[in-house]
């Protein structure tokens, strides 16, 4: 070996941390926490960090109630409804949408699956009801949005007009009570698995059914990209038309299964049922890092913000604060979790 080759052979040694350029030998491995610190979303992580601030703050201000096994039922229950509403609205607004009809559907649809006439084909009957009328109402602002051109906020503007006209028509302005044991049997504490309500359960199963569609699916990478460069998204081949519809059909599909729950909590249909529901789903969705502007974001995200907007209004109530005092503390999380998500777009741009 000539000296020229040893030169060339030993290399010096390298300072700890090796050399940032070289990708020819693994680099150290990272401690365990910092793993799983870069596999974890920051947003969820915040997210996580506020659910936990407000449990402390629960549990220093009222601890002989928050802290119950009855209250987080509660809370949980409370969050189940407008949770599922919101895991539809979450892909809606991924794709570069919006649904401002989603209230106005779920009052349509439990006012049309409570009437006498349904009743008579029992639980079944009042499920496949609200399902198949919201998943109508989801179909008509598809097609417009996708199909007529129309702004979503225009179409959906209209839906929401015309399905609590439809709902008040249908029921005359009077409470349709159900007369179905084995319906209002489910919202019984007999019902209850392993001490977990039946509508905690159908709200975890369209959570994880949604993650999956949402992040294992050709379909999921298709909505995020129209929702992220609809035209970059048409030159790849993407139906954007097809994929804008079927955005819409599951954010009627979650409104069904959203009104089915609520006649179950309730035990009846009224055309006032979901009031607000668009605006606590939006701001839901928004607080979990969902961009009005589409192409971001989680299920995840979304059904923890339910879970912060539901926890502050539990709190909010045990401390007997008035309603008021609720809805200017979630305005003011609205407008802070807006202003975060643009900090955070300028800073990657």
């Amino acid at each position: 070996m000539t000296s020229d080759t040893a030169s060339k052979t030993v290399r010096p040694p390298r300072p700890e941390g090796g050399d940032p350029g070289d990708r020819s030998r693994p680099r150290p491995s990272a401690t365990p926490l910092a793993a799983l610190t870069a596999r974890l979303d920051l947003r969820i992580v915040t997210l996580l960090g506020v659910l936990a601030a407000l449990a402390v703050v629960g549990v220093v201000t009222r601890p002989e109630q928050f802290f119950t096994t009855d209250n987080l039922v509660l809370i949980l229950t409370q969050s189940s409804i407008i949770g599922v509403v919101t895991v539809g609205m979450t892909f809606v607004m991924i794709g570069g949408g919006i649904d401002l009809s989603v209230g106005a559907i779920v009052a349509l649809a439990t006012v049309w699956a409570t009437t006498v006439a349904t009743q008579q084909y029992g639980l079944f009957g009042v499920a496949f009801t609200a399902v198949v009328v919201a998943l109508v109402c989801g179909l008509i602002n598809g097609l417009l949005v996708s199909y007529g051109r129309m702004v979503p906020f225009i179409a959906t503007l209209a839906m929401l007009a015309s399905a609590r006209g439809m709902a008040l028509q249908i029921s005359g302005g009077t409470t349709q009570v159900v007369d179905i044991p084995a319906l209002l049997e489910l919202g019984y504490r007999e019902s209850y698995v392993l001490g977990i309500p039946p509508l905690v359960l159908i709200f975890g199963a369209v959570t994880a059914i949604g993650w999956l569609v949402l992040n294992r699916t050709t379909f999921g990478r298709r909505a995020f990209a129209v929702g992220g460069n609809p035209e970059a998204a048409r030159l790849a081949g993407i139906r954007i038309e097809r994929t804008r519809l079927a955005l819409y059909l599951i954010s009627g599909l979650c409104c069904g299964i959203a009104a089915f729950m609520l006649i179950v909590l309730t035990g009846s249909g009224q055309n006032t049922n979901g009031n607000l529901y668009e605006l606590d789903a939006i701001a839901a969705a928004i607080i979990g890092g969902t961009l009005l502007s589409g192409g971001r974001g989680t299920i995840v995200g979304s059904v923890l913000g339910v879970l912060i907007f539901t926890t502050i209004t539990n709190i909010f109530a045990l401390n007997n604060l008035q309603t008021d005092v609720q809805q200017i503390a979630r305005g003011i999380i609205i407008v802070a979790a807006v202003l975060i998500q643009r900090r955070t777009a300028r800073g990657k741009a």
